[in-house]
């Protein structure tokens, strides 16, 4: 029996057609899995039915039967309730000044402290979480929280956009495994996912787009397996796997960073713990560990964009400043590319500004026109192109963020970069040009890169060496290959086997 049906959805944002004829539905007990490239219409998809999404609509969305389409917000906010949604940002989703505890009362109505534990262990976060607030969990955890959150009611249906692209394989799986139980219970799913594994096994009808159309549609086993388009087809291939033939690398060169017994603790949580590692310039090396083991914390601290309880880093052997007294030529060297784009983007400037805001702190002598030809070419160089320079975050998809948060990191031309989960919100297609473009940038700028990911095929792709974390501790280092190929901890054996 149909949950929700949408048929011949349309929607206008100025002169632009963002969707055309998009049609789908979802079963009771049944998931859809919306998947596509970067922009093609996913999420709007998902969101615009629901009032969540600008523009103007057409066509059919049907709730229970229930007409969406054409409704004002008094009458949409009473059938949003009974929907559950996770976003693809969680840290622009959750508020910040509230614990985590206090919206998952919220969101379940019940502020019964046993209830909103077993809540959150059956997403796989301990109870102690409750009282943390979104900024001191992990990425992977704010998105465990927002998929209790939007579980808590026991909503009817649940649209989910990317609700595992800052997991790790094994808890990716364990939160489909929690959500195939949701949908035990006849409840419908509705799934936004560019993880092509992830989706042959956990769905049962997979709705390929293109440039807001639908291009593709049918059952996930015979889509995956016997693609008819070539934007599927693509798709697939392009999913990174383990067994993939080793990249060639560039030569490391002189030794660039050092960090030597890092340690970092939240109050009396240790976060990290007598960290070190090294990176020689032109190298790429891989944190790599389940979501929550310290990862962020550690290239924060070391990157003085956070704590550092003790520990020292040295930068070409010499001693890198503590947080308060770092001065602009010692940040150009280093740039970040946080996890989560959309909320390390200003929502009320362009893309144009938040590219070219690097360069009026770090390079304040350059003239404006200086400065904004910089931007293009950086723009140019993750593929977005000058064509998105006026656009804001919000006219954005996740893929297209993350790849502006990359153009502002290259365009202060660092000797390093630091990747917070960099191609985790990207399709496999443009995750690939991503890695390619990163790859040759270290052939030609000898740019130097540490890489927090859990995927292992993208450490395999990018990266010389990996150092493996687990609860704080990096409990082992080495050549990529050898290690993936022959795992000593038995934290890389787990991502390993869960991969």
């Amino acid at each position: 029996m149909t949950l929700y049906a949408v048929e011949g959805l349309g929607l206008t944002l100025g002169s632009a057609r963002l969707l055309d004829g998009v049609s789908f539905a979802v079963a009771k007990g049944g998931c859809t899995a919306l998947v596509g490239a970067s922009g093609s219409g996913k999420t709007m998809s998902c969101f615009a039915p629901f009032g969540l999404a600008p523009g103007i609509l057409s066509g059919s969305a049907r709730l229970e039967g229930t007409e969406l389409v054409g409704l004002g917000e008094p009458a949409l906010r009473p059938l949003r309730a009974g929907v559950g949604f996770v976003f693809q940002q969680p840290l622009t989703a959750l508020t910040p000044h509230l614990t985590i505890g206090s919206q998952l009362a919220e969101a379940a109505g019940n502020r019964d402290r046993a209830a909103l534990a077993a809540m959150l262990d059956r997403c796989g976060l301990p109870a102690a979480k409750l009282d943390q607030y979104p900024h001191r969990l992990s990425g992977g955890e704010r998105q465990r929280a927002l998929i209790a959150m939007a579980t808590a009611h026991e909503p009817s249906l649940l649209v989910a956009d990317e609700p595992t692209s800052a997991l790790d394989a094994g808890l990716r799986h364990a939160i489909l495994d929690l959500l195939d139980r949701f949908r035990e219970q006849g409840k419908g799913l509705l799934l936004v996912s560019h993880d092509l594994p992830l989706v042959a096994r956990h769905t049962d009808r997979v709705v390929v787009l293109d440039a807001g159309k639908v291009i593709e549609d049918g059952r996930a086993a015979d889509v995956l397996k016997h693609p008819q388009h070539e934007i599927t087809r693509a798709l697939i291939a392009a999913s990174p796997r383990l067994d993939s033939p080793a990249p060639i690398l560039p030569k490391p060169g002189a030794p660039l960073l050092s960090a030597t017994g890092i340690k970092v603790a939240f109050r009396r949580t240790l976060a990290v713990s007598e960290a070190s590692f090294d990176v020689r310039e032109g190298e790429a090396l891989a944190l790599v560990g389940r979501s929550g083991s310290g990862k962020s914390t550690l290239a924060r601290a070391i990157a003085r964009l956070g704590p550092c309880d003790t520990g020292s880093v040295t930068w070409r052997g010499q001693p890198m400043p503590v947080r308060a007294r770092m001065k602009p030529e010692h940040r150009r060297r280093l740039q970040p590319v946080f996890q989560d784009p959309a909320a390390s983007l200003d929502p009320h400037w362009t893309v144009a500004q938040s590219v070219e805001e690097p360069l009026r702190h770090l390079f304040p002598d350059l003239t404006p026109e200086a400065r904004a030809e910089r931007a293009a070419a950086a723009l140019d160089e993750v593929e977005l192109g000058t064509a998105f320079a006026q656009r804001r975050p919000s006219e954005l998809s996740g893929g297209q963020a993350q790849r502006v948060a990359i153009a502002r990191a290259l365009v202060a031309d660092p000797e390093l970069i630091l990747l917070d989960e960099a191609t985790s919100a990207l399709d496999v297609l443009v995750a690939g040009r991503i890695l390619d473009l990163l790859a040759k940038l270290q052939q030609g700028r000898r740019l130097a890169i540490l890489a927090i990911t859990h995927d292992l095929a993208v450490a395999r792709a990018l990266c010389h060496r990996i150092a493996v974390m687990d609860a704080g501790r990096i409990v082992e280092t080495g050549d990529t290959a050898a290690c993936l190929a022959a795992p000593q901890s038995q934290a890389l054996r787990d991502l390993v086997r869960a991969g």
